[in-house]
């Protein structure tokens, strides 16, 4: 049986709502920006008039500037993105219980069981996109099609408000031609492993052979020739079903470079007591911890390491993030941004053999599920380690709320 899919993408997304909310910069290129006092100087997103003059997302603001001197610069205000994202998908459940987020602006909607009463596909979108800016006042544009990856290649195709309908017989028409760098999970280094073959099409991916691919790329290789053919069969999910969880982790660009050691341990205890505590309101332990280091120059690389026995207290994790980092980091360079994430999950409530030589596990599992009700009801910064007084500064943040505005990341 034929699906009709849904990909609707809130256009602009966080500059078209705070041109919404100012009206005076409706009508200049206008970036919402990151905060270079915190070393976040980056264009998150920018409008159209932007785009038009070589504003990339991204891109540091400096040089934003510099190709567009009339720049205007807007911080983000992410509460309010959010609030949007959750008024729209208000409306997408007036059609279908079928929502499957893809970051706080992209949303599939499986609509196949709502055409009877609402209209094909086309008349569905249509409507969402006329309810939308009528009721919020931004703009979305929505692909059609009968699989998830083409449906968002739809709404790339033509911006802004507009519906783009891909369908089974006229695909290779309207997809093959395009760039294969457009497919959805094709990025740099996909594509340029690609182009090494004479591979720069949709079309000229779909005709190549799939072990031959499998060769060039892995077990993505064939995927991406599914996709290319429009063999993709991936489900949307339905409201409130969640994937499963593979690894929670957290990472910061930090107010200033890390100098050594004990800079590094603040930055990491902050971060580890996010993933921590992250881990816990899953209902998860992790039995690896991964760490990923950027230094001032830009060059970053990963490390991962193995730990005794599952568990999801900040200072196991710490510890083992420490020793990954010392073990693999000469202070060649002063560091820029750290990142702490637990990898290989399982279940907390699992039977696991308890080590003779560590009888305080439990009672250090029962004291951190006491500063989660704490911070719960008083704030996260009710409670802290004497160690974060030392650079107030340096390690004033809360990665365990900031980590929600950021977009479902997808493989590149």
């Amino acid at each position: 049986m034929s699906r009709t899919i849904l990909h609707v993408d809130l256009n602009n997304c966080y500059a078209s709502i705070e041109c919404l909310y100012r009206p005076e910069i409706r009508n200049s290129p206008v970036a919402v920006g990151g905060d270079p006092e915190a070393r976040h100087g980056i264009v998150l997103a920018k409008n159209y008039l932007a785009k038009e003059r070589g504003v990339k997302t991204g891109e540091v603001l400096w040089q934003a500037r510099q190709k567009c001197p009339g720049l205007v610069v807007v911080p983000p205000d992410f509460k309010r993105y959010l609030r949007f994202s959750r008024t729209a998908r208000k409306i997408y459940s007036d059609y279908t219980n079928k929502i499957e987020a893809f970051g706080i602006d992209e949303n599939w909607l499986d609509v196949s069981g709502s055409e009877h009463i609402f209209g094909d596909g086309k008349t569905i979108a249509d409507t969402i996109r006329q309810r939308v800016k009528k009721e919020l006042g931004v703009t979305v544009s929505v692909g059609v099609s009968w699989n998830k990856v083409f449906a968002k290649l739809g709404s790339d195709m033509k911006k802004p408000d507009a519906t783009t309908v891909i369908t089974e017989d006229s695909f290779r028409q309207t997809v093959w031609p395009l760039p294969v760098g457009d497919l959805l999970y094709v990025g740099r280094a996909a594509k340029r492993k690609l182009a090494n073959r004479a591979i720069f099409t949709i079309g000229d991916l779909a005709k190549r052979n799939v072990r031959d691919l499998k060769l060039l790329l892995g077990v993505w290789g064939e995927t991406l020739w599914q996709f290319a053919n429009g063999l993709d069969s991936a489900p949307v999910r339905q409201v409130g079903e969640e994937s499963i969880v593979k690894s929670v982790g957290n990472s910061t660009t930090t107010t200033r470079d890390l100098l050594n050691n004990e800079d590094v341990k603040l930055i990491i205890y902050v971060l580890a007591e996010s993933v921590a505590a992250r881990l816990r309101s899953h209902g998860l332990k992790c039995t690896t911890v991964a760490i990923s280091v950027r230094n001032s120059e830009l060059a970053s690389f990963e490390r991962q390491g193995k730990i005794s026995m599952p568990t999801f207290v900040s200072g196991n994790i710490a510890a083992k993030a420490m020793e990954l980092f010392k073990a693999n980091y000469t202070w060649d360079k002063p560091i820029r941004s750290l990142g702490v994430r637990g990898a290989d999950l399982v279940t907390s409530d699992r039977h696991i053999q308890l080590d003779l030589f560590n009888c305080d596990q439990a009672d250090r599992e029962s004291l951190e599920k006491t500063i989660d009700m704490l911070r719960s009801r008083f704030g996260s910064y009710c409670i802290q380690r004497c160690a974060m007084m030392l650079d107030s500064n340096l390690t004033g943040f809360n990665p365990k709320d900031d980590h929600v505005i950021h977009p479902v990341a997808f493989t590149r």
